[in-house]
């Protein structure tokens, strides 16, 4: 069930999207409320689970990871056991940035970051030891909408 939101929720939140470096004081300031007040309201939304975590978004080009690269991916077995020795491949994989499950035509989408072909070579090997059947890759050339924020409002 969705956390209760107020329009002051809402408003640090869209703040800490856009950029969630801001000072608990510049937070306090835009919101209208105490320092304490407004550090309050986060660890609350913190707690409640409605952020997950603050993290910087790095440039994988300029970090050293030119290529970007989606993989779907087809399992050749479908139950839970299978499921988890993916997801533990996965997960222990630190190139594959991004995963999801994926209801279609195909089981996951990976979004999969090298230094080199010869590295995305070695994942998509280890992936098709994983339990991958098919694997379908498709260079990212250009971001076109980076990551965008949640278009959150209040709950009613």
């Amino acid at each position: 069930m969705a956390v209760r939101l107020d329009e002051i929720d809402i408003l640090l939140l869209r703040e800490l999207q856009e950029d969630a470096d801001r000072t608990n004081v510049e937070l306090a300031r835009i919101a209208g409320l105490s320092p304490a007040g407004t550090l309050n309201r986060v660890r609350r939304l913190k707690e409640t689970g409605v952020v997950r975590l603050i993290a910087a978004r790095l440039d994988p080009a300029e970090a050293g990871f030119p290529l970007q690269v989606y993989v779907s991916v087809t399992l050749a077995r479908h139950d839970p056991r299978a499921n988890r020795g993916f997801e533990d491949a996965v997960r222990a994989m630190p190139q594959i940035i991004a995963a999801d499950w994926v209801a279609g035509e195909i089981d996951a989408m990976l979004l999969v970051v090298a230094r080199d072909v010869a590295e995305l070579q070695q994942v998509l090997v280890r992936l098709s030891t994983r339990g991958a059947q098919r694997l379908n890759t498709l260079l990212r050339l250009q971001e076109i909408k980076p990551t965008s924020p949640l278009p959150v409002q209040p709950t009613p």
